[in-house]
């Protein structure tokens, strides 16, 4: 990374910022965590404000920010904690729904410029849709800028009354470089999930509704009376688990639940195809690695989806169990086409924004909004 020393014009104090998490997704987490990186490399002071886990699992401290723990509730005494952290900011960015609805509630009577990142969209019915929608409209108008992380989110700010919204895409941390001989890792990770001598299909995500769990065994029970039949590992957690593993077992289903793991990239690599039946994306992770990792991708398309794979993935209508089945039985009998998608994941992943310029853009946004900060 190139960096400049400093992010202060000469007699102006550093920028301070404060970065405010909720819960925080992997990837919101791990956004944040590479642009705290970047701005503290550039001069910036950097507050996170996120529950102490996130804290001990990102390691913000690690890379130079200043970590305090502040519950994702929105009870008097998060907000009040959210307050006080806040109390000497420049800029305040907040990440996700939750989160900047919690700033908001923290900046309240305050002038200093807010800018929220929408990482995902909030999926929900009823009352709950409501509310989220309330909300939406609260975070999108209070917002001195929306970043999106796709088109469609950044439509949907817009739509929610936002007075400046742009496309800002996150990007990944480089990925890791693979071993120098990769087979014998690769080899030892799928007999560990019991894929030996059988293609080995890989799903990550939190085990509930959206995640098209549901439309993916469905597909299963097509694909199993191949020989071999595909295995299909699901890794991650969530209120689904009991559910899904009840079918699995009841229709002998080729399909395992690993739970949450930290090997999710060595996972991907092992697969013979990475799958993402989502109902709703921005800009999936999993894609992001498929990709990365030279590994064949059967999506849904939905949302971000087509706007981040290009033409380097299989993309199926969402909730079609049939159209996913037989994508991925097309695929497996067809390696020439698997090369070609192979091939067209590596020039696409080229076109996706460094984390360098990821936080130069930021930076840019930051430099906008407080332009009249008085030296010091």
């Amino acid at each position: 990374m190139s960096h400049v020393s400093s992010h202060s014009p000469q007699g102006q104090a550093p920028l301070r910022t404060v970065q405010v998490l909720g819960g925080g997704s992997a990837a919101s987490s791990t956004h944040v965590r590479s642009l705290a990186e970047g701005l503290v490399a550039r001069g910036v002071r950097v507050t996170v404000c996120a529950p102490g886990e996130t804290g001990r699992t990102y390691d913000f401290t690690g890379v130079g920010a200043v970590h305090v723990p502040v519950d994702r509730s929105s009870d008097p005494a998060a907000v009040t904690a959210l307050r006080t952290a806040c109390a000497g900011a420049d800029l305040v960015h907040a990440h996700g729904l939750h989160a900047a609805f919690r700033a908001s509630l923290a900046l309240s009577g305050r002038t200093v410029p807010f800018v929220v990142t929408w990482h995902t969209r909030s999926q929900a019915e009823g009352a709950r849709g409501h509310l989220l929608r309330l909300l939406e409209r609260r975070v999108a108008r209070t917002a001195s800028v929306v970043l999106g992380t796709s088109s469609e989110l950044v439509d949907r700010a817009r739509e929610r009354g936002a007075r400046d919204a742009r496309l800002a895409a996150v990007a990944l941390p480089a990925p890791r470089r693979p071993d120098d001989d990769p087979d014998p890792t690769r080899s030892k990770t799928r007999a560990e999930v019991g894929a030996t001598g059988r293609p080995l299909l890989m799903a990550v995500g939190t085990l509930d509704h959206d995640r098209g769990y549901g439309t993916l065994l469905d597909a299963a029970r097509i694909w199993r009376g191949l020989d071999p039949a595909p295995l299909v590992v699901i890794a991650g957690e969530g209120p689904l688990r009991a559910v899904l593993q009840r079918r699995i077992e009841d229709e002998a289903l080729p399909v395992r639940l690993v739970g949450r793991r930290d090997d999710i990239v060595e996972l991907i690599a092992a697969a013979d195809i990475a799958l993402l039946p989502s109902s709703w994306e921005s800009r999936s992770v999993l894609a992001q690695e498929a990709l990365h990792a030279r590994v064949p991708l059967v999506a849904a398309a939905v949302a971000g989806v087509p706007e981040l794979v290009g033409d380097a993935a299989e993309l199926v209508p969402h909730g079609d169990a049939a159209a996913l089945a037989e994508a991925v039985v097309r695929l497996l009998a067809d390696p020439g086409r698997r090369e070609v998608l192979k091939d067209n994941g590596v020039r696409q992943a080229a076109t996706w924004p460094t984390e360098d310029e990821t936080v130069a853009q930021v930076l840019s946004v930051y430099d906008e909004l407080t332009r009249s900060r008085p030296l010091s």
